[in-house]
């Protein structure tokens, strides 16, 4: 292939590329008040960066000059430890750093066993087949990913 050819190719390539970035950058556009808001609001923090090789923000390299960021709140120490009982009783924690298997999965006849959540009786699965199927909400094919209803919709009237 010729290299003017190659050239042209990879020029056109990367401004479509930019144009697909700069559509989807002009969906998420913001308002010049929000963006002046975003702005004060970094300022008022130092939650900017100021140091472009280590990335540091103002609020880091002086953080007595910015108000501190509030922590979020944590867990009381009553609630730790009925955490920690409840983990102990059921055997959820991990015994096996390696394969981080949990006590339960090695030994589960010393821990009670987990409750399984409630299926669908056979009549409840039966029913809604059958209205899949009347209302072809039903995989056609395992290559397009699309129902029934979408590749034939005149087959099948919405309004039901």
């Amino acid at each position: 292939m010729n290299r003017s050819y190659f050239s042209a190719i990879t020029l056109a390539v990367a401004a479509l590329a930019a144009g697909n970035a700069m559509a989807a950058d002009a969906s998420a556009a913001k308002t010049r008040e929000q963006v002046k808001a975003e702005l004060a609001e970094a300022i008022r923090t130092g939650d900017f960066v100021v140091n472009s090789e280590t990335h540091q923000k103002a609020n880091e390299l002086n953080p007595g000059l910015y108000p501190a960021k509030s922590a979020a709140q944590g867990k009381t120490r009553e609630q730790v430890k009925a955490e920690l009982a409840e983990a102990l009783r059921t055997g959820d924690f991990v015994v096996n750093g390696e394969t981080h298997q949990k006590a339960n999965e090695v030994n589960p006849g010393l821990y009670p066993a987990k409750s399984a959540a409630q299926g669908k009786t056979r009549e409840q699965v039966k029913a809604e087949l059958v209205e899949a199927l009347r209302t072809g909400n039903i995989m056609a094919d395992g290559e397009t990913g699309l129902k029934l209803n979408q590749l034939y919709p005149q087959r099948y009237n919405r309004n039901i």
